[in-house]
């Protein structure tokens, strides 16, 4: 698979229902849990202070990304995403063990 940083915008239509925001976070949460265990969702953050989220993302190429791992998201149809393709740096020193 290869690996992606997606940046994530998440815009809730004007007049949609509190309830169905609420359900579709909800949703969202457990689908991002599925996706990190199937291996396709690598690490996900959120910039302090700031709306959006980022993302190291895994797939065969951008459009299963955005058809098969991101479109599954609940929250999908009210999202925007900027997608990058990356590749390890030669200078990558790889996982270091921390998770801050």
């Amino acid at each position: 698979m290869k690996e992606f940083l997606v940046t994530l915008t998440t815009t809730v239509p004007d007049g949609t229902d509190p309830a169905e925001v609420g359900r579709r976070r909800a949703d969202e949460s457990v689908r991002a849990k599925e996706l990190a265990a199937t291996g396709h969702l690598v690490r996900l953050w959120r910039p302090v202070g700031k709306l959006y989220s980022i993302g190291v993302w895994r797939a065969d190429d951008e459009a299963d990304l955005r058809e098969n791992v991101l479109g599954t998201l609940p929250l999908w149809p009210w999202m925007t995403a900027v997608v990058t393709a990356v590749q390890p740096h030669p200078n990558d020193p790889g996982p270091t063990g921390h998770s801050a």
